[in-house]
């Protein structure tokens, strides 16, 4: 642990030298890796919002506040109690065994979303439907027979075949697509469609390649289908500095992560802790050692409102329902967000987000000086917390140090951050801070659209804001950027966005995925929603 500890501040960028630290940088250095070493180690299992981890991470938090003497604004102290809805979920004793072997859900086999419930012994043949016994059905030879029908539709394929085999004696459905037509067959926990009358269950290709490559074999199946429809609740640490000033600045960071990836968020392996150094143990370290430093000397035309959002790896479930049930009532001013602060190299830079929501910040940030190579986007939405806040017209800035091969994976470890090119961020949002003293409350303005993810994925973008909160069917828009594709198809805010070319839409992540399908150039349609009523469009990226 030494030697990696040795190494790692070797790498440091070359303009950061320990032998130019003072004792105020040694002390802050030193405090962001203690903060960080602590929340992003295994005791707080990735801080999953509404777990026993999160619930240290709290402890910790506002450990940090007592003890500096800085003043609670939560609704019942430091913290915001608010609800987490899981959707509908399979219940841990439900199962699927192929001659005793069990299945691994999502990789070898889910329950369509709609699926009906119950449990089953039966033995089957993959081509003989006989009376109380799983049938099976392979969705390539569907998708074949309905090339060039506009009106086929797999959800109400689903349910008329469902109910004709039930009536015929199958007890189950499996399904299965040998294949390369796009079936669009996906698990959407907030489905509230009604419920199909038998179990019906989506075998992948790899778990039927594995458990039934004997076309002529019969298998013996046993299988336990139960729905339950948990929440969980997250929570916020709200804490306040007041100056008695007219305005009042918020500063913010998120504190969850992924836990064991138990929400399918990662981008590797599951049931591995995601410790979440740099997302965002990295913003949450600093906004504390931020809070202290402005407790005991602040600009004073300001107060500061101090929020660390638990549910934005949900889909910024904690700043919106932090805006919706506000814990603080004064006027607030702007709003700067730390997401994923804690690997500066000279590579990917200090992206600042948010410059253009305000006509002051292009003077702030001029007059603002910092050794860290900077990147200015002009884009006041994204996927972290400030986006909740430019919803609600206010400017913020967004301080992030890049993505990396780390991103959403379990080795996201502490080792790994750059402390002295954090120290470097927490000391230039203090000047930020300093320079907009005395301006009084920044003007506000709307941007262009920014990018959804963190990773690169995707080639082409329709140019809509997605509202990351919406639970039904789709992706619900909140507006089209100016000049994008979306506005100039009419895309208004509460559009929702349905399918696009063969692929359907559930949620945003669901969208991602689809945009990488397509590169620019290609031609599709695209559905989408308005009211009751469906579009159908053509579109080229």
């Amino acid at each position: 642990m030494l030697y990696r500890i040795s190494f790692l501040f070797l790498c440091f960028p070359i303009f950061l030298h320990a032998q130019h630290w003072n004792n105020a940088d040694k002390k802050l250095i030193k405090s962001l890796q203690n903060h960080i070493q602590f929340l992003a180690s295994d005791a707080l299992e990735g801080r999953r919002a509404g777990t026993i981890g999160e619930q240290k991470a709290l402890d910790y938090i506002i450990g940090q506040y007592q003890a500096a003497g800085i003043t609670p604004m939560g609704a019942n102290g430091f913290i915001q109690d608010f609800p987490i809805d899981e959707g509908n979920v399979l219940t841990s004793n439900s199962f699927l065994k192929i001659n005793q072997q069990a299945l691994a859900l999502d990789s070898s086999f889910f329950p369509i979303s709609n699926s009906g419930t119950g449990t089953l012994i039966s033995k089957a043949a993959l081509s003989l439907n006989e009376n109380k016994q799983v049938w099976f059905k392979d969705l390539n030879e569907v998708l074949e027979e309905n090339v060039g029908n506009p009106h086929f539709d797999m959800t109400e394929w689903l349910m008329t075949t469902s109910a004709e085999i039930k009536q015929k004696g199958a007890t189950a459905l499996f399904l299965h697509n040998s294949g390369k037509l796009v079936d669009n067959i996906q698990y959407y926990k907030y489905d509230t469609s009604k419920a199909l009358p038998i179990p019906v269950l989506y075998i992948t290709k790899e778990g039927f390649a594995n458990y039934f490559n004997d076309e002529l074999g019969t298998y013996a199946i046993e299988a336990s289908i139960q729905f339950e429809h948990p929440t969980r609740t997250g929570h916020n640490v709200v804490a306040f500095i007041d100056n008695h000033a007219n305005n009042t600045v918020v500063l913010g960071a998120h504190l969850d992560h992924l836990g064991y990836n138990e929400d399918k968020h990662g981008l590797d392996l599951n049931n591995y802790v995601h410790n979440g150094a740099d997302d965002n143990a990295s913003g949450t370290a600093a906004l504390i050692e931020l809070s202290k430093a402005l407790h005991k000397k602040s600009p004073k035309h300001n107060n500061y409102l101090i929020i660390h959002f638990s549910g934005e790896e949900l889909g910024l479930l904690g700043s919106k329902f932090w805006l919706e049930h506000p814990t603080y009532h004064g006027i607030l001013n702007y709003m700067i967000n730390m997401d994923m602060v804690g690997r500066y190299d000279t590579a990917r830079k200090l992206s600042v987000g948010g410059f253009g929501t305000s006509s002051a910040w292009a003077n702030i940030l001029a007059t603002t000086a910092t050794p860290l190579l900077t990147h200015y986007d002009s884009a006041g939405s994204g996927p972290s917390d400030h986006a909740s806040f430019y919803r609600k017209d206010m400017p913020v800035l967004f301080m992030f140090t890049g993505s990396h091969a780390d991103y959403h994976k379990s080795t996201d470890d502490w080792d790994k951050i750059n402390y002295e090119g954090e120290k470097e961020v927490v000391r230039y949002v203090q000047d930020i801070i300093k320079n907009t003293d005395g301006l009084g409350k920044l003007d506000f303005l709307k941007t262009r659209e920014a990018a959804m993810g963190r990773s690169t994925k995707y080639t082409v973008s329709l140019g809509v804001l997605p509202d990351y909160a919406f639970t039904g069917v789709g992706l619900r828009i909140e507006g089209a950027s100016q000049g994008k594709l979306g506005e100039k198809l009419g895309l208004k805010a509460g559009d929702i966005l349905l399918q696009m070319g063969d692929y359907k839409i559930v949620d945003v992540m669901n969208y991602m995925q689809t945009l990488s399908k397509f590169k620019k150039g290609d031609k599709t349609i695209l559905i989408y929603k308005r009211g009751t009523a469906e579009t159908k469009v053509d579109i080229q990226f």
